[in-house]
């Protein structure tokens, strides 16, 4: 199995923290959400994972480069990196994986964030993920015939025909076949109304010879398109991975009350304080004399004497103050 990760886009909804760190490598419970990503389709796969192939920019550095090679190899496979230097759209991005593929593949666009019971069963031709939403107007939508087969793609549909969102996270037998279906779209100009070349008119030629794609659906859905998506988001992470190690044994917590559930990285430092419900606190960060709940606080930061909730702090920020809903991008500084 290879997995393909789309995510050169920087993500201007989060700012100001993705203006020094691209959105997947944001962290949410205490590890970047790439990373979760691919955590979390590794375990649905239920197979081994060869490799794992990040389509970046190629302005993104030699730093976050090795954190992505990083992350691969800690799932145990080998990590490739490839670059999209134009934004053409999803049927572009994944093009520049074409070595990658080969066989089963999984795309996954690298904001889609989500929580599934499900078994991934390799013989399926396709598998699109869906979950059922409220207004699928909204959405790229499924529609199915009773076998459960999709029978059509519906881009934001203006009239009701399904409420199975694609979620936007794939499964395909035959990479080969993918890769000479997006590689048509590119040699004919195939584009949508915005000038782009899209997934979806390649799922759409692929169905209509023959290629039968199935759903399978997952039971949360989570966004980090912005700030309040993203505390929302490690809210919900929190609340289901209590058989992760969440308080490293290196913190030091010094009179002071921790509320879980919560994430404590390495070294951090916490006095006179109470910490959580639903905190995530990054590695080498200090927390003193301050209330904080909910909310998401990055490596190499300072919290002092502050009352904080709902709120995203990012790397080497420092804050002293008082009562506050905040958004602080990285080496900001604070004072109330």
């Amino acid at each position: 199995m290879k997995i393909i990760i789309p995510m050169a886009g920087r993500g201007t909804r989060l700012r100001p923290h993705t203006l020094t760190v691209p959105k997947p490598l944001i962290q949410v419970a205490g590890k970047p959400m790439v990373h979760r990503i691919v955590e979390d389709i590794v375990k649905v796969c239920n197979t081994k994972v060869d490799e794992i192939a990040f389509i970046i920019g190629a302005d993104f550095g030699a730093e976050i480069e090795k954190q992505l090679l990083d992350i691969a190899q800690k799932l145990g496979a080998k990590g490739v990196i490839q670059y999209q230097h134009e934004k053409l759209g999803t049927a572009h991005a994944i093009l520049c994986a074409k070595e990658t593929l080969k066989g089963n593949v999984v795309v996954a666009f690298a904001d889609t964030l989500f929580k599934a019971d499900f078994k991934l069963n390799p013989d399926n031709e396709g598998i699109i993920w869906v979950q059922e939403v409220e207004n699928p107007s909204a959405f790229g939508v499924v529609k199915l015939n009773e076998k459960g087969e999709i029978t059509a793609f519906i881009e934001k549909p203006k009239e009701f025909v399904s409420n199975s969102a694609i979620i936007g996270i794939y499964y395909f037998k035959d990479g080969e076949y993918l890769r000479n279906e997006l590689q048509y779209l590119l040699d004919n100009d195939i584009k949508d109304k915005v000038g782009e070349f899209q997934l979806t008119e390649a799922l759409e030629n692929m169905r209509a010879k023959g290629t039968k794609f199935v759903t399978n659906s997952v039971t949360e859905w989570l966004d980090c398109g912005n700030k309040e998506a993203t505390v929302y988001t490690n809210q919900r992470y929190l609340s289901f991975i209590q058989n992760e190690k969440l308080v490293s044994d290196s913190a030091k917590i010094v009179n002071s009350v921790i509320i879980p559930p919560v994430f404590i990285g390495d070294n951090v430092q916490i006095t006179d304080s109470v910490v959580g419900p639903f905190v995530s606190v990054g590695n080498d960060s200090t927390i003193e004399n301050s209330i904080v709940k909910n909310t998401i606080i990055q490596e190499r930061s300072h919290i002092k004497e502050s009352n904080i909730k709902d709120s995203m702090i990012g790397n080497q920020a420092h804050y002293y103050g008082h009562a506050q809903n905040l958004n602080i991008g990285d080496y900001s500084q604070i004072q109330g």
